[in-house]
């Protein structure tokens, strides 16, 4: 018990973050939808970074340094917080891509944007935390070989660009598409209930979390990097919101 309450009290934000997903997650897909997206992608994520501190697959090899065992919760040798972060943040990445696919966005589209998404999350998230040790994450975790991205290696953001397609694109396989809620009853189609915007309002209040961590200890470049990185994609999404795009008149057709 004592384990439990530190994992609180030592990650207050990822439970923040957690909590906002339920809320936000069962106006947009229902509570047990929700709970659900949760159980299948926590033990993807859990999975996926076992493998990689033993094999270097799917994230690149890394090593947890073990500084807070004892004081939150592990799983083997992966801390809780981190498969827990991975609910919050697929569904995140979830939401804003359906809102760029549009109406029409297939399940495959919204798949492979979703991972993209994930990866451009990991992209301020990771080198960030590579840095624990200068803020209250704290020494969490080591690349023994760096990486060519504020030391973060390439195989890093695949590997997360990857899992999150996992992650959203089973969901959309077992649930069975896009279906979420609307006026309580379960329908398809619109995608821009309050839900999905919620998970949107998600995406960028963790971006913005680590955008001020990275100011906090100082790291303009990294800092500038990803604020351009993200306002290009950003910019270029919108674009692709607004206009036709070829999968969007294919699935018109067919409709």
């Amino acid at each position: 018990m004592d384990v439990v309450l530190g994992t609180l009290v030592l990650r207050p934000y990822v439970f923040a973050f957690l909590a906002s997903y339920l809320i936000v997650g069962a106006t947009d897909l229902g509570w047990r939808r929700t709970l659900l997206f949760g159980a299948w992608v926590s033990p993807v994520a859990w999975f996926a970074e076992f493998c990689s501190t033993r094999t270097g697959v799917p994230f690149g090899f890394y090593t947890y340094t073990g500084h807070t065992r004892g004081q939150e919760l592990f799983i083997a040798d992966v801390p809780l917080m981190d498969p827990l972060s991975f609910t919050f943040l697929a569904y995140a990445a979830f939401c804003a891509a359906r809102a760029v696919a549009g109406r029409h966005g297939s399940p495959g589209v919204v798949t492979v944007l979703g991972g993209v998404l994930m990866m451009l999350l990991d992209v301020v998230i990771d080198p960030v935390a590579v840095r624990g040790d200068r803020w209250f994450l704290g020494h969490l975790f080591d690349y023994p070989n760096g990486g060519f991205y504020f030391g973060v290696p390439l195989a890093n953001f695949v590997g997360w660009m990857v899992v999150g397609a996992v992650a959203i694109g089973g969901h959309i396989y077992w649930m069975g598409g896009f279906r979420h809620r609307a006026g309580g009853t379960a329908v398809d189609g619109d995608r821009y209930g309050a839900g999905t915007l919620g998970g949107i309002a998600i995406y960028y209040a963790v971006l913005g979390f680590n955008f001020a961590v990275t100011a906090w200890i100082g790291e303009w470049v990294l800092l500038t990097c990803g604020v351009i990185m993200h306002a290009v994609v950003g910019a270029l999404l919108w674009v692709v919101r607004r206009r036709p795009v070829p999968w969007t008149g294919l699935e018109s057709q067919k409709a």
